[in-house]
């Protein structure tokens, strides 16, 4: 019995499968490979990691990969998931940035990375965002999750629930926090995932994964605000494109890091887990960004959403049915073998009515010197209603000639 893929790993194998054939064009030369056009395609660089991903947030496709499906504890990268169920909130009015939260004494009581908040204090949702996104407050977290739940422990199951919705099938949360836990895991594969979400759900609070400060509060006893906290991100220093998104650190799991950036109008996203340091993340998450925006190349093929081509329907209401893609095709490639793609419409010529919209009625496929890439359904943008009795007839007439000549 064949296993069949996720959309994501599908996505890897036809990369994978491109790079197979490229490799037949190229010559090797000293570890790199030189194709004929003289484009430099090397392997994908050695990342001191456990674990590692480096996908194209348009494309989807993924460009490097080293035990992306290994389950690892995320630490703190855990509160990518806690704001984006915020984001979800807010979006859906359940919430509002300027609910004022009651900090408990659960929340006030939690060590590590903090905001400083104080139990029985009041703080605005957008406050405790920051605190999360920002400077990975613990409090901020187990006060966020109270106020959208009633408890962290609620919490958790809707962590979960969301991380089904959007694709994260090897993620287990037991806290908003990322405090050590058992049963508490994700990957490198899922919090890539994750972090496309965050990045392209919800745009209006993204910015705030840029920004390399915070401060919150006033000190009680001298009036003065408190000290202002940085951000972990070191590559929001190093790297001008980068602006985003979150660091993580326990002992068990060892350094992580969740970056992504954009340059030239392409978006990668990275995720590092189990480094040594800080240094060493901020480190080989930029090899990996670099190899990425060097060697590779992205490809708009056709528009989602529509009429690609008007085709003929059989014994129907309606003699034409429009079809289209669900999104728009974007393909990641190898610099340089772009100007090589093709894309062809695969139709089946004897379309017959009942057809219901989004019905799939074809595939577009895309090619590069004979080889496919990438495919996708092509689909009916509305319904056609089966035709009355003389129509059936007389088109099954015309169909038993067309068959003929």
């Amino acid at each position: 019995m064949t296993k069949r893929l996720s959309p994501v790993r599908a996505s890897h194998e036809r990369l994978k499968k491109l790079a197979g054939w490229a490799s037949m064009l190229f010559i090797l030369t000293t570890g790199t490979v030189q194709a004929k056009t003289g484009a430099l395609i090397p392997a994908a660089p050695k990342i001191a990691a456990k674990s590692f991903i480096l996908m194209d947030a348009d494309s989807e496709e993924i460009l490097a990969s080293e035990n992306p499906d290994e389950t690892q504890h995320p630490a703190s990268l855990t509160k990518m998931m806690t704001a984006y169920i915020g984001e979800v909130e807010l979006a859906a009015d359940n919430i509002q940035r300027e609910d004022e939260v009651l900090i408990s004494e659960k929340a006030w009581k939690m060590t590590g990375s903090t905001m400083f908040v104080e139990v029985g204090e009041r703080v605005p949702v957008q406050e405790l965002l920051k605190g999360i996104i920002i400077i990975s407050g613990n409090d901020a977290s187990v006060a966020l999750s109270e106020h959208i739940a009633g408890s962290e422990d609620a919490f958790a199951q809707l962590m979960n629930n969301t991380a089904k919705r959007i694709g994260m099938i090897n993620s287990h949360f037991m806290n908003a926090s990322g405090w050590p836990a058992t049963d508490h895991y994700s990957t490198a594969r899922d919090l890539a995932i994750l972090s496309r979400h965050i990045v392209k759900d919800y745009p209006e609070y993204y910015e705030l994964y840029a920004q390399k400060y915070y401060q919150y509060g006033i000190d009680k006893k001298t009036g003065k605000p408190l000290r202002r906290q940085a951000n972990r991100n070191r590559l929001l220093w190093t790297n001008p494109y980068v602006d985003g998104l979150k660091t993580g650190h326990i002992e068990a799991s060892g350094f992580g890091l969740a970056a992504t950036a954009k340059r030239d109008g392409r978006r990668l996203i990275t995720v590092i887990l189990g480094a040594k340091s800080e240094k060493q993340r901020a480190e080989e998450a930029q090899k990996l960004l670099t190899y990425g925006f060097r060697f590779f190349e992205n490809v708009d093929v056709k528009k989602g959403g529509v009429t690609l081509e008007t085709v003929p329907v059989w014994k129907g209401r309606q003699d034409k049915v429009n079809v289209t893609i669900d999104k728009d095709l974007i393909v990641t490639v190898p610099r340089g073998t772009g100007k090589d793609l093709k894309a062809t419409l695969d139709i089946n010529p004897m379309i017959e009515a009942p057809i219901e919209a989004g019905q799939q009625l074809g595939t577009l496929k895309v090619t590069i010197n004979d080889e496919i890439i990438k495919e996708v359904p092509l689909r009916a943008e509305a319904a056609v209603e089966r035709g009355g009795f003389f129509k059936r007839l007389w088109d099954s007439v015309r169909l038993f000639f067309k068959g003929l000549f």
